[in-house]
């Protein structure tokens, strides 16, 4: 293993935890406007990172930590919920960017309008997985590389407490576009922002890596035609 190659999730270990994020894929339109806000921040911080396979833009539905040996059933019970809706038919708002903070660096993004559906659809994932999930993890649940090995405390933190502090009435969709220094980003958003309307174009369970992007893909999630 080099400096470079990811460590994923191993199903062998039988205490194992994984950071799971199940997600919806936006389409053409959103992935469009996310790679033109991607090549921007990495123009003023090339520290950064590119939207690539290991950098999935997507819209989060629901973070938790989960014994991996029951992906195979989360998968399922992920499907199940998932099936109930017509996501393909969804029709969504982005109206602005955002960005969170984190010292002097914001991890970006573009925010689109929630709404009762993906709220419900939300919650009926929080119930089908409740049973798999378990309190907290640490750097081992997500996917890391051998120079970049300790996720942020931060990350912990977030993916510990997404249930409820980013649920419900707190949810917020989004899709993430990458980092800049906070000055940058506050300009960014000073900003006109002109919205556009966009669909999800499938669905997937991924594990997480660093800044919460969308690393590995576990497992497609089937969706209702």
């Amino acid at each position: 293993m080099n400096s470079t190659d990811p460590k994923q999730v191993s199903r062998s270990e039988p205490n194992s935890v994984t950071a799971i994020n199940v997600l919806l894929e936006p389409d053409s339109t959103m992935l469009e406007q996310c790679e033109a806000t991607n090549a921007r921040l990495l123009g003023v911080f090339p520290h950064g990172f590119a939207l690539d396979d290991a950098h999935r833009p997507h819209i989060t539905l629901l973070q938790r930590f989960v014994r991996t040996t029951d992906l195979d059933e989360i998968f399922a019970a992920a499907e199940q919920s998932i099936a109930c809706v017509d996501v393909l038919g969804l029709r969504l708002e982005a109206y602005t960017y955002y960005y969170i903070p984190s010292g002097d660096l914001g991890l970006a993004g573009i925010v689109a309008k929630p709404n009762s559906t993906l709220r419900q659809l939300q919650q009926d994932l929080i119930d089908g997985l409740a049973r798999y999930t378990v309190t907290t993890g640490n750097s081992d649940a997500f996917v890391t590389t051998p120079a970049d090995p300790v996720i942020d405390p931060m990350l912990i933190e977030y993916v510990t407490h997404f249930v409820p502090a980013s649920t419900g009435e707190q949810f917020s969709p989004h899709v993430t576009t990458g980092v800049a220094s906070r000055d940058y980003l506050d300009k960014m958003l000073a900003e006109p922002f002109e919205p556009f309307t966009f669909s999800p174009a499938g669905a997937a369970c991924y594990q997480l890596g660093q800044y919460g992007t969308a690393a590995t893909r576990l497992h497609g999630l089937s969706l209702r035609h």
